[in-house]
């Protein structure tokens, strides 16, 4: 599964004091943590007011690319924002997230189109986000109709069905789950992520609803996946869901982390 590393974002309150501050030092250990971690990208979010998003957006990028060389996810709910945010990366990355609503495909797919960039897609349209897995996949597929007839290709897309949390609605896994199987039919190519913790927000033991989560998004074969990759816990089930996949040799990767001391219950380092 394709790891995206979540802990660059303002929204955590001791990031906002990072950036506040404008503390180089600990935005550029955390890139490098989580790079060390096995994150495939990182995901950058400003989680500041709009009129501030682009320019803390730029700092951001700047201090992580002088850190570390994994691919960029520049998040924002903003599709001009992103727009502006696309020159400054050393290499293609991942742009998160575009959406059906208020034209934010037309704007970003075209930017995309025959480059190596690719982006999440949230299943949301001028209505809002579906209640039920049909319209979700209804959405995903016009999100593939209007990417091909903008030139972009399903294996630059990740859709995400839109993960709600638990705590405001108990069916949400089971409407993310079938949500999965349906949107999977549509094309072979296309890839399908969830932002792990977003499930288990507002609810005590969140590390072990996100265990959890995450052994049935790997079982349902999700491509890619927003995550805290330093988290002990969640490294654990990535290893054991790739044994259990058999996607681990002779289970080499689990037992050699495991008498490294890398796997069970600990303090995450970042």
């Amino acid at each position: 599964m394709i790891i995206i590393g979540e802990k660059i974002n303002g929204s955590i309150p001791g990031i906002k004091q990072y950036i506040t501050t404008q503390n180089s030092r600990r935005i550029r250990e955390l890139a490098i943590k989580q790079t060390e971690a096995g994150a495939d990208y990182l995901d950058i979010c400003a989680g500041t007011a709009a009129a501030h998003e682009a320019g803390t957006l730029k700092w951001l990028i700047a201090q992580v690319q002088d850190a570390v060389d994994t691919p960029l996810c520049i998040d924002s709910p903003d599709a001009e924002v992103l727009e502006k945010m696309l020159t400054l990366t050393k290499k293609p990355g991942l742009l998160n997230s575009a959406a059906l609503e208020k034209g934010k495909c037309d704007l970003l797919f075209p930017l995309i189109s025959d480059t190596q960039w690719q982006i999440i897609v949230q299943t949301t349209d001028d209505d809002g986000v579906p209640e039920d897995a049909e319209n979700r996949i209804k959405i995903a597929d016009a999100i593939l109709d209007k990417a091909a007839r903008y030139g972009v290709k399903p294996e630059q897309i990740h859709i995400d069905p839109l993960l709600t949390a638990i705590s405001a609605n108990n069916q949400s896994m089971v409407v993310f789950t079938e949500a999965v199987r349906g949107i999977r039919k549509l094309s072979p190519k296309l890839k399908i992520t969830a932002a792990i913790s977003n499930l288990s927000f507002g609810m005590p033991l969140r590390q072990v609803i996100n265990q959890h989560f995450y052994a049935v998004a790997a079982f349902l074969g999700l491509d890619s996946a927003i995550l805290d990759p330093c988290s002990r816990e969640l490294y654990t089930s990535r290893l054991v869901m790739d044994a259990l996949l058999g996607k681990d040799r002779l289970c080499r990767r689990f037992t050699n982390a495991y008498r490294k001391g890398m796997t069970g219950h600990k303090k995450p380092d970042c």
